[in-house]
């Protein structure tokens, strides 16, 4: 279902072809990104909505969606779980120090504060805003929430992403004609909203100094 335009009929994948090997790569690039926040996971789904705007087959754009947030639930309570194996063993663990690698100290604190007065609405929230899902994920972890309390937070909150992430590919599928210019427009959207917060840390941090 990534596959780029092609410029005779003849050379053309078949759709069930795309979705056949598409839907699965999408699953386990998402599931990936869910444990190793490395991969660009937004974008993937964008991506994979351009291409199924553009496609004839029915409930395209449904499979994206059960696909990405199925992925992004499972692999993040997969996370969590890991997470929390670390804090009950003596020596913690590795999966439980790269949570604490990619949450600094400053956002670990705002994430504790806003969990400990909004909840399960903050879960739903990190899942929106870049580089906001570690540090609320550990911010859980040390208020020891259980598995069942986190997975009822963290459900709506991939489906919010999956949702947001889908209509940026949308658009994008909409506005082009064809499926690599809509891919190409929906990747650089993604890779601007996640670029935003860190640039208003730096203006703040200059500002401050």
């Amino acid at each position: 279902m990534l596959a780029a335009s092609a410029v005779t009929p003849a050379s053309v994948v078949p759709e069930s072809t795309q979705q056949a090997i598409g839907y699965p790569t999408l699953f386990l690039l998402v599931l990936a990104g869910a444990l190793v926040p490395v991969i660009p996971t937004g974008a993937l789904v964008s991506s994979a909505a351009v291409v199924a705007v553009h496609q004839t087959a029915p409930f395209s754009l449904a499979m994206v969606f059960v696909t990405a947030s199925l992925a992004a639930f499972l692999g993040d309570a997969a996370l969590y779980w890991l997470g929390r194996r670390g804090l009950k063993s003596k020596n913690g663990s590795r999966w439980l120090e790269a949570l604490r690698s990619r949450a600094p100290e400053d956002r670990l604190e705002q994430a504790q504060e806003k969990l400990a007065a909004h909840g399960v609405a903050v879960l739903v929230l990190s899942r929106l805003m870049p580089a906001g899902r570690i540090p609320v994920m550990l911010a859980c972890l040390l208020a020891e929430w259980p598995m069942r309390r986190f997975s009822r937070g963290n459900l709506p909150a991939c489906l919010a992403w999956a949702v947001t992430y889908q209509l940026i590919g949308i658009l994008g599928g909409s506005l082009f004609a064809e499926p690599w210019e809509g891919v190409v427009a929906a990747i650089a959207l993604t890779v601007l909203i996640s670029a935003v917060p860190a640039v208003v840390r730096r203006v703040r941090g200059s500002a401050g100094s």
